[in-house]
This record gives C-alpha cells, sequence and structure tokens, in this order.
C-alpha cells in the first residue's frame, strides 16, 4: 500500500470532529449498559467509565427521561429501556441490507454449517453485526445482531484494510491495538490484506478465534467501496482449506448479487 502525505492522510479521514464530552459520555453508558445485560448501579457505571458520580447520574437522569434508560426505583440499577428498540428498528428499517441479506444467510448456514454474518462497516473504526444466522455445530461465536467489533480484526478486518486509506503506519498503529488468540505477526498480516486485493476475499484460521476459520468477503457500493461484508465462521476441523475456499467463491457470488440489489435500491 503507497503513503500518503499528512495532507493526504487528514482529508481522507474527513472534517476534524470536535470532541461533545456530554455525547461522548451518554455514549459510553448506553454502550457499557448493552454490553453487560445485567442493570447496573450508578455507582458501578461510574467506576467503570471512570466518571464523576455526579456527571454520570445527571446524563442517567436525561436518558431515563428519553426513554432510552430505565431505572429500577426499587435496586436503583439502570438498564437499556425501549427506547433503544425504536432507534434499533429505525435503523434496520432505513437500510434494505438486513432484509435482503437474511435469507442468503440462512442459506449459506444451512448448506455449510457455519454461522453466517451480515456486517456494516461503520466508518474506519468498527464494523456492525446487521444479521446473522446460526450454525448447528457445537460451538457459539459471542456475537448478535448490533455487536460491535475493530474494524481490523479478524477476516474481515483484512477486507477493511484491503479497501481503506489508511497509511501502512497508521495500520500498524491500529494492529497493535487488536486481540486475538494467537496473533499473526503484521507482516503476515499485512500480506493477507495485498492477497485480498488480488483474490477479493479473506480467511483467518486460527488466528481471531483459535479452532475457527473465518472467511469473509466484501459487499461493494457503485463507487467500488466497501460497505457491508459477508462472513462465515466454522470449526477449523470441518474446513479444511478445500472447503474454505469453495465457502468464499459461494460468498463471493452471493456478495456480487447483493450488490447490485442494493445499487439499484439506492
Amino acid at each position: 500500500m503507497s503513503q500518503s502525505s499528512p495532507q493526504e492522510s487528514s482529508a481522507a479521514a474527513g472534517p476534524r470532529v470536535r470532541p461533545v464530552p456530554a455525547v461522548t459520555r451518554s455514549i459510553a453508558i448506553l454502550r457499557l449498559l448493552g454490553r453487560g445485560g445485567a442493570p447496573m448501579t450508578l455507582k458501578a457505571i461510574s467506576q467503570e467509565l471512570e466518571m464523576v458520580t455526579s456527571t454520570c447520574l445527571h446524563i442517567l437522569r436525561v436518558l431515563v427521561d428519553e426513554g432510552l434508560v430505565k431505572v429500577d426505583t426499587g435496586t436503583k440499577r439502570y438498564s437499556l429501556g425501549v427506547g433503544m428498540l425504536t432507534l434499533a428498528r429505525s435503523v434496520i428499517e432505513s437500510s434494505p441490507f438486513p432484509t435482503l441479506v437474511q435469507p442468503v444467510l440462512d442459506k449459506l448456514s444451512s448448506a455449510a454449517n457455519v454461522t453466517a454474518i451480515g456486517v456494516e462497516v461503520a466508518g474506519g473504526d468498527h464494523m456492525v453485526v446487521l444479521a446473522l444466522s446460526r450454525s448447528t455445530a457445537p460451538f457459539r461465536l459471542h456475537v448478535d445482531v448490533g455487536s460491535r467489533f475493530p474494524a481490523l480484526i479478524s477476516a474481515t478486518g483484512r477486507l477493511v484494510a484491503a479497501f481503506t486509506d489508511l497509511t501502512d503506519k497508521e495500520l500498524e498503529r491500529r494492529f497493535k491495538a487488536l486481540r486475538w488468540d494467537q496473533a499473526p505477526e503484521f507482516a503476515a498480516w499485512k500480506a493477507d490484506v495485498d492477497a485480498v486485493r488480488r483474490d477479493g476475499y479473506s480467511m483467518d484460521r486460527n488466528n481471531y478465534i483459535n479452532g475457527v476459520v473465518v472467511v469473509a468477503v466484501p459487499v461493494l457500493n457503485s463507487q467500488n467501496r466497501m460497505t457491508h461484508s459477508l462472513v462465515a465462521a466454522g470449526l477449523a476441523e470441518q474446513l479444511d482449506d478445500a472447503r474454505a475456499h469453495a465457502l468464499a467463491k459461494d460468498l463471493q457470488a452471493e456478495a456480487h448479487t447483493l450488490s447490485q440489489l442494493l445499487a439499484a435500491r439506492s
């Protein structure tokens, strides 16, 4: 990947976003409550987020008033409110991807006995699961609709890196912050990223999750930019190289059709 100048990198990153502490803290609280599942006390929330208790309380009161968070008046514990469902439904309904991809995932999952996932690339920092179909294999990925992952992790991360304008230096910085079961060397990972441009798909065997193969292909928009990805995950003992590469070809065919359908609706 060619290096770009600081001016080019800044332009590619878009306009500078000024931090708004109250918004950042509100989002952090919502993500914490969504990630943990169990209701939390004010003290637990403020400590986990290293937030001043009074500030945390003020934000929680606003979130409760807006219906995004609810509080049990008996236990004084906070959890996500039903108002989040309205927001989530609006996001899903505004995008045709979840509806279009679900039957594709169901077919792939059934045919290859893999967990099939449809994700959206959310900027350059994260990817978000919008749809999935679980396999009957005796393992379970810790993933649900709405799960967020670092943009450069696993097989999908190699795709994101291949379609990004980030410099090698920035890629390496972000790569070092990732958490893997068996982390590859950056040079080997970078070689995989280069191969993505040639092959049009990516594969992670035992790196992200030991004993699991993850295959991913890009879904491109009319400007040939990656907006989504189709991902399949299965046990390494069931997905040898031949089966994994055949699965990648099936994913590519489905992704090509999805790209055309999404372009027609945009």
